[in-house]
């Protein structure tokens, strides 16, 4: 990717508050798209960029959710920073697998729970299970959370940053 464009795209996924995690990811796909053609992707057409899918489909295997992002990062790029409003290519839509959650039985839940003989091991095993938290979340779980009185508790830039 030209030195310019890698900087005005990097600009305009800050400017619309991409994570930067999440920036350097669709950098990285633009510039895994322009080195694929060996051309600045700017020079490249929508049947190329739609050939380039299709690609990553077919050949490398790539799995739905990782061209999923390519394809977004391709749309943020051309449409935010080339102005171009015919972005005309996509991937087929996801076949979504319906699968149920796995729910441990009464049974299970008591085996966990009295895989310790330690008490503050065994409420926090009760408050991950109950609540229904993420290891992230647990991680960062302050006493000023809980609220007993409610039976709430507050988690704090969850996952995607997110509070609930």
């Amino acid at each position: 990717m030209a030195i310019n464009l890698h900087t005005r795209f990097n600009q305009h996924l800050i400017l619309r508050n991409f994570s930067p995690k999440t920036t350097k990811t669709y950098v990285h796909a633009v510039s895994g798209l322009a080195g694929y053609y060996q051309k600045s992707p700017d020079r490249l057409d929508n049947d190329q960029i739609q050939d380039y899918l299709n690609h990553l489909i077919t050949e490398r295997k790539l799995a739905w959710s990782s061209v999923n992002v390519i394809l977004s990062a391709c749309r943020c790029f051309y449409r935010g920073v080339l102005h171009r409003d015919e972005t005309k290519f996509s991937i087929p839509p996801r076949k979504t697998p319906k699968q149920l959650p796995v729910v441990l039985s009464v049974e299970e839940v008591m085996a966990i729970l009295e895989a310790t003989d330690n008490l503050k091991q065994q409420a926090l095993l009760m408050t991950v299970y109950g609540a229904g938290l993420r290891v992230s979340e647990v991680v960062s779980l302050q006493p000023h959370h809980i609220e007993s009185s409610r039976m709430m508790i507050r988690v704090e830039q969850g996952k995607g940053q997110k509070d609930r």
